[in-house]
């Protein structure tokens, strides 16, 4: 499915991620792979990488600096990329947990500039190195949009604005065969859902979808991933593909997996 394609993934940090599951999917499918890093986590991110099937070129890109994305640009420089997973999202314990509205402005920014501007930021490097024929830009989301989680806070409404960020990337990158559409994913333990405070809760509520949820297993979201990087998603663009057993069509909880299986 991506035979003959060189895509730049984001967000590998541990084998636990929902990146890593993207990298291998791709090798699997026959992409070449190339990672990007930065130094806090570089040898995390050497480790993870060396567990893959191939092991994936790394290079360096902090979401935190703008700089750094024209840096990447430049280390990319001459190579073609037929497309890129943006998978960073970050915010400070504050922007998460506690009261949403004592919440700093200091780390809202930065959850901000780190988890949606980081995302045009990244189609704009995608821009410069994508061929003729145009490149697939695919970020990870949650199921943010109009509603408000009881856990998540500044967090989930960074992700609606990586939503609208999407749509407007789709609107000025599309006249150039360039596609963006966003995976948004049921909860998964990784790294990053370490840092939510009482994940649990988002499991819990995840019970009751229709075709059950495993969050332990990531698999079908980078399968979805990469069928948006290949040219079989070559007409799909300002999207999200919800990849959560079904849960975001629900109005109500309805009834778990726990009460359906003994009934």
């Amino acid at each position: 499915m991506l035979t003959g394609k060189r895509l730049l993934i984001t967000g590998v940090v541990t084998t636990d991620s929902i990146a890593w599951a993207v990298a291998e999917s791709a090798q699997l499918h026959n992409a070449e792979v190339i990672l990007t890093s930065y130094d806090r986590v570089r040898d995390l991110t050497q480790a993870a990488a060396e567990a893959l099937p191939r092991t994936p070129e790394i290079l360096t890109l902090d979401a935190t600096r703008p700089e750094d994305f024209a840096a990447l640009a430049d280390q990319l420089a001459g190579r073609q990329i037929d497309g890129a997973l943006h998978a960073i999202a970050f915010a400070p314990r504050e922007a998460l947990a506690g009261d949403f509205l004592s919440a700093g402005d200091e780390a809202i920014e930065l959850a901000f500039r780190t988890s949606t501007t980081s995302f045009a930021r990244l189609a704009g490097v995608l821009a410069e190195c994508a061929p003729a024929n145009g490149a697939s830009l695919v970020g990870l989301d949650f199921d943010a949009d109009g509603r408000a989680w009881p856990v998540y806070n500044w967090m989930g409404v960074c992700k609606v604005a990586l939503q609208a960020t999407m749509r407007y990337v789709a609107r000025d990158l599309g006249p150039r065969g360039v596609r963006a559409n966003l995976v948004a994913a049921g909860p998964l333990h990784t790294r990053a859902a370490g840092g939510i405070p009482d994940f649990q809760s988002l499991l819990d509520a995840y019970d009751a979808a229709p075709l059950g949820w495993d969050p332990q297993d990531a698999g079908p979201v980078a399968d979805a991933v990469c069928f948006l990087l290949s040219d079989m998603g070559r007409a799909v663009s300002a999207e999200i593909l919800h990849v959560d057993g079904g849960y975001h069509a629900l109005a109500a909880p309805g009834v778990s997996q726990a009460v359906r299986r003994a009934g």
